[in-house]
């Protein structure tokens, strides 16, 4: 049966901070993604007469080069919503999408996914046909982007994907050595941001030196200073927070103790923005009982 989960709750592997490619340029990203990930394009290409071409342009574009929160979370790296989807999954701007095991899930389940009847006639066209296939997705409905078929034809051409359709033969570029990846923190998603908890006494340098992040980002993300000792179990945010509660929270009534920073962190909305949303100052005192409108 199929498990929705809203706000996810398993533990992730954070390879988009916790790598050296964080730092790199966008060409270096999606050289090392398709230095990883180019042999599963060939075997979808193989079991099931998809151009590992357009897999791998596809995959390149719909995950960020593997570092779009879906990809992250989900290892979702072709956007795939849940439709009649039995298996995990997560919800994301207001949209289910599947979430798998691993990677090579994801790009089984996309080739499952272009074998439905409304893609039948891509499979018509020559292997080769790289621009008849992207603009035939697109055709189809596969993306709703009316440049879809543009911006996969110039990832395809830029980066000599073809050569992977006819019989992958080395690139001429170095391939990028994975690096080693440390999991140095438990990482989590609610109201589609990503965060940690903190632990007994931990800083914000240590922090940012466990995930890859910039110190005063995270402490300016949170609206404390740097030099902020937290405390166990304290939320800490590796983004930006929004400028308002989530769909379905209009408000929150004031328990001992809360603060607008408090309530702010809670529902992962920025903290002066919720105190003009109630006409407030950020650190006006709150009165145990008292309505905080939240959106």
């Amino acid at each position: 049966m199929k498990r929705l989960l809203v706000y996810l709750v398993c533990t992730l592997l954070l390879a988009m901070v916790a790598s050296p490619v964080c730092a790199a340029t966008t060409q270096d990203k999606y050289e090392a993604y398709i230095a990883r990930y180019y042999k599963l394009a060939q075997e979808q290409q193989r079991l099931h007469g998809i151009p590992a071409s357009i897999t791998l342009a596809q995959g390149l574009l719909e995950s960020a080069a593997g570092q779009s929160k879906l990809a992250v979370v989900a290892r979702n790296h072709f956007g795939v919503k849940c439709h009649n989807w039995e298996g995990d999954a997560v919800k994301y701007k207001g949209d289910c999408y599947r979430m798998y095991e691993d990677v090579a899930e994801s790009y089984e389940d996309h080739s499952t996914f272009l074998l439905q009847s409304r893609y039948a006639s891509l499979f018509e066209l020559k292997i080769t046909d790289y621009k008849g296939w992207a603009k035939g997705l697109r055709k189809c409905g596969y993306a709703e982007d009316p440049k879809y078929p543009e911006k996969l034809i110039t990832i395809i051409e830029k980066y000599d994907l073809q050569r992977y359709v006819k019989g992958g033969k080395k690139r001429k570029t170095v391939e990028i050595e994975e690096p080693e990846i440390v999991l140095l923190r438990d990482v989590y998603m609610a109201w589609g941001l990503l965060y940690v908890l903190a632990e007994e006494g931990d800083t914000y340098d240590r922090i940012a030196a466990d995930t890859g992040f910039d110190a005063r980002d995270l402490a300016k993300y949170n609206e404390h200073s740097r030099k902020t000792v937290l405390h166990s179990g304290d939320i800490v945010y590796l983004e930006k927070k929004k400028k308002k509660a989530d769909k379905g929270y209009d408000k929150h009534t004031v328990v001992e103790g809360e603060t607008f920073r408090s309530i702010s962190q809670l529902y992962g909305i920025d903290t002066k923005r919720l105190a003009r949303r109630n006409k407030m100052r950020y650190n006006d005192a709150l009165q145990e009982g008292q309505v905080i409108v939240l959106r």
